[in-house]
């Protein structure tokens, strides 16, 4: 054992023996911690609760992630939000979503209130070393960014959901690059690579991982394992389960599981077991209709089945192993618990929204108030208190008994019924969500502190006949570019004036070669031939499992537009053409700045 874990567990067990003693609370905020434990918070995409062995799924076999519950803590009620951005932005923050800016999940609407303290500045500040490696989804450019919200290091996509899940363009601190292999095993593999360089310093490793989230992607080797199986626990309710959507999302499933293996076992191989807190969970329900204990909804609902998902959290040799907890929870919790849980108090760290679990971890009975749990989305709020779930349209749920929400109890509890009811009214009054119609927000590019900006298709407008490539922005491209009265713009605010080197990320098809490109800022502008043409097919289908939803994807071509001078201010950045031949045009995914001198 290193001197580091010796330190560290003389300290937690002198804590516990003290406050057993003394009959204090059993808890580590109230001491200093010399040597503050290493955390590794891992984040699947759309797993529902039911997607694991450890909640009783025969389908598929996930031995890595159940271990975290066996040698550590489960919840068997925990809550997040009902999709990808508002779940990420209350992890991260301990503030409800609603507070936070956050209304969409593209186009801007995903953005977190950058004035929001994450669990990532904190523990910078500490002294600790951070990094995130995945599926961001709370804002692109700086200082949204993640390299702005605390993070050293960040390597993935900072959009929702992606195109492409074998070698696909990613970046790495604003730099665009090109994946290595299956995305998940990529960003896994930059995670242990993150742990072997700080092993002997404390760290926070979040690995946003994007999966199982469509399209549905994932390895032969994985796949093979499913394809030819019969599915023994199925969906229970009166919709359709797709079987080829649910055995690829359970393939998915245990390539997440082979890769939680590969980061226990590098803890075990450096002795930093039992100086890490590892913590799983996922963002949101299922998000088609598959086995999940029986539950109402799925993702996008703020029923039960869209809004629990598992929490473990291992400490070796701290926390009890195999301890379950029925208290219910909520990924508010996670920045507040983790704080206390590193000897910080909680209190110097201004207000939250989630509450300090541990206590639930230490005492074996602690004092433990009844509390609401708010859900929301799309204008629909729900409330989950310790017994009862007032769903969005004001029904009453006896959630010990009806985890499928079958019988109103409404008139028979009409009193609780009524209290929640304005707990909610009261709880959407002091809040007051954002939404798109009331987000005047521009794109910011140039931010003083960040040399790179993207400006995806994503977030800008198309006009004239231009078209998106999908209805669902996250990963899409402009196309459609036919006549040279059309633009495409993005409402920008440009932070820091000065010159900016401009990257175009293009596809033209042939006898377009010297077509012209335009890009306007207020005053100041600058036109480039291009002298290639570039016309690759489009890809992706190649490796989906089962038809998706998103847009396919293209290996769009950079090219170097030269250098803008753009002043302070927020007007419109806007791409024309001329000189175009055959009325077939140009492909746009997106525009990369770089400060220059």
């Amino acid at each position: 054992m290193n001197s580091r874990i010796f330190l560290k567990t003389f300290v937690v067990l002198f804590i516990m023996i003290s406050c057993k003693e003394s009959g204090s609370k059993t808890t580590i905020e109230d001491n200093s911690i010399q040597t503050p434990p290493n955390i590794i918070l891992i984040m699947a995409d759309d797993q529902g609760w039911g997607d694991l062995g450890h909640s009783g799924n025969t389908n598929l076999s996930t031995p890595n992630i159940d271990a975290l519950a066996q040698n550590g803590v489960s919840f068997t009620h925990f809550f997040v939000q009902p999709v990808c951005s508002p779940t990420r932005a209350e992890l991260l923050t301990g503030k409800y979503f609603t507070r936070l800016g956050i209304h969409g999940t593209s186009a801007g609407g995903e953005r977190m209130d950058p004035s929001a303290t994450t669990l990532a500045e904190i523990l910078k500040k500490e002294g600790y070393k951070t990094a995130a490696y995945g599926k961001w989804h709370n804002g692109m450019q700086a200082p949204y960014h993640p390299n702005a919200q605390g993070f050293d290091d960040f390597y993935g996509f900072a959009s929702g959901h992606w195109g492409n899940y074998f070698s696909p363009m990613l970046e790495h601190n604003g730099q665009l690059v090109k994946g290595n292999g299956y995305l998940v095993d990529d960003l896994t593999q930059h995670g242990l690579e993150f742990i072997e360089k700080n092993k002997e310093n404390p760290f926070f490793l979040y690995l946003p991982l994007n999966t199982p989230h469509s399209p549905m992607q994932v390895p032969d080797a994985y796949w093979n394992r499913f394809k030819d199986k019969e599915l023994a626990m199925t969906y229970q309710g009166e919709e359709n389960e797709d079987k080829q959507i649910t055995t690829a999302a359970l393939a998915m499933v245990e390539n997440i599981d082979g890769n939680v293996g590969k980061i226990t076992q590098k803890l075990r191989d450096l002795e930093l077991e039992e100086n890490t807190i590892v913590i799983y969970l996922s963002d949101n329900g299922p998000s088609d209709w598959r086995w999940n204990g029986g539950m109402r909804g799925k993702k996008g609902s703020t029923d039960e089945g869209g809004v629990r998902t598992p929490f473990f959290i291992q400490w070796k040799n701290t926390l009890t192993a195999g301890t379950e907890i029925t208290e219910i929870a909520s990924v508010l919790d996670v920045l507040p618990t983790l704080l206390s849980m590193i000897g910080l108090s909680t209190k110097q760290m201004g207000s939250f929204d989630g509450k300090n679990l541990q206590p639930l971890f230490f005492q074996d009975n602690p004092v433990w108030q009844d509390r609401m749990i708010f859900n929301h989305w799309n204008g629909r709020t729900s409330i989950r208190t310790q017994k009862y779930r007032l769903d969005s349209e004001e029904r009453l749920y006896d959630m010990t008994t009806d985890y499928g929400q079958t019988k109103d109890v409404s008139k028979t509890f009409p009193t609780i019924k009524d209290s929640l009811v304005k707990a909610k009214q009261e709880w959407l009054n002091n809040i007051v969500p954002m939404t798109k119609a009331t987000d005047n927000r521009p794109f910011t590019l140039g931010h003083p502190d960040y040399a790179y900006t993207q400006l995806p298709a994503r977030d800008g407008i198309g006009h004239g006949k231009i078209k998106r490539s999908n209805r669902y922005p996250n990963n899409t491209f402009f196309t459609n570019w036919t006549r040279e009265q059309d633009s495409i713009s993005w409402d920008v605010e440009v932070l820091e004036k000065g010159n900016y080197k401009t990257t175009l990320y293009y596809t033209l098809p042939q006898q377009e070669e010297g077509l012209v490109v335009h890009l306007i800022n207020g005053k100041n502008n600058l036109s480039t031939i291009i002298p290639i043409a570039h016309d690759p097919p489009l890809m992706g289908m190649e490796d989906d499992r089962t038809p998706r939803m998103e847009s396919y994807v293209k290996d769009f071509r950079p090219i170097d537009l030269g250098t803008i001078f753009l002043q302070r201010g927020r007007r419109p950045m806007v791409l024309k053409t001329s000189n175009n031949k055959s009325g077939r045009g140009l492909d746009v995914r997106l525009l990369l700045f770089e400060r220059v001198e």
